[in-house]
């Protein structure tokens, strides 16, 4: 028989169920997420940076790894049974830091200073401590990305007209 821990407010009302294991995954994914996003400390500052910073020096490919791994926080994720909203979240965090990480130098800043890793734990342990509230707020960003995107398209379209009426224009 598998045994529980039942993390019980003040009331006495039951807030988490936590499986075995979950305890010691959470704590893994921490570290993970410290040494890709926090492990390096900059000298004579309080910033610091993470392997996966480094890694994404090397264009294309270290940005590439860097999502690999930070698939693997996701992974583990699904396997605690994080709901789709919370991944869809996590994988929006992924993708942003994948995708900008792309541009040379800047996109190196930004990994370093947006740390996907550590917001991906955070939200994690946010819907395992709090799952209704998580929840509720991933799916309200998940609709301001799905809105914001969709707006973002609008303006493609948008300007792709106007090029092209500038360009019949000079004909």
């Amino acid at each position: 028989m598998a045994h529980r821990i039942i993390d019980v407010d003040a009331d006495g009302n039951v807030r988490a169920v936590e499986q075995p294991g979950t305890r010691e995954t959470r704590e893994r994914l921490k570290q993970l997420a410290w040494l890709l996003d926090s492990s390096i400390p900059i000298p004579g500052t309080r910033f610091t940076i993470g392997i996966d910073a480094l890694i994404g020096l090397f264009p294309f490919i270290g940005d590439l790894i860097g999502v690999l791994l930070s698939s693997y926080i996701l992974g583990e994720a699904a396997r605690l049974g994080a709901p789709k909203s919370v991944l869809m979240r996590m994988s929006a965090n992924v993708a942003l830091e994948g995708v900008v990480g792309m541009v040379p130098l800047a996109g190196d800043v930004f990994d370093a200073a947006f740390k996907a890793n550590q917001r991906n734990v955070r939200l994690l342990e946010a819907w395992l401590e709090e799952p209704r509230r998580t929840v509720r707020s991933s799916r309200l960003v998940g609709a301001a990305i799905v809105a914001g995107a969709a707006g973002f398209l609008v303006l493609l379209v948008a300007l792709a007209i106007v090029l092209v009426r500038w360009i019949a224009g000079l004909f």
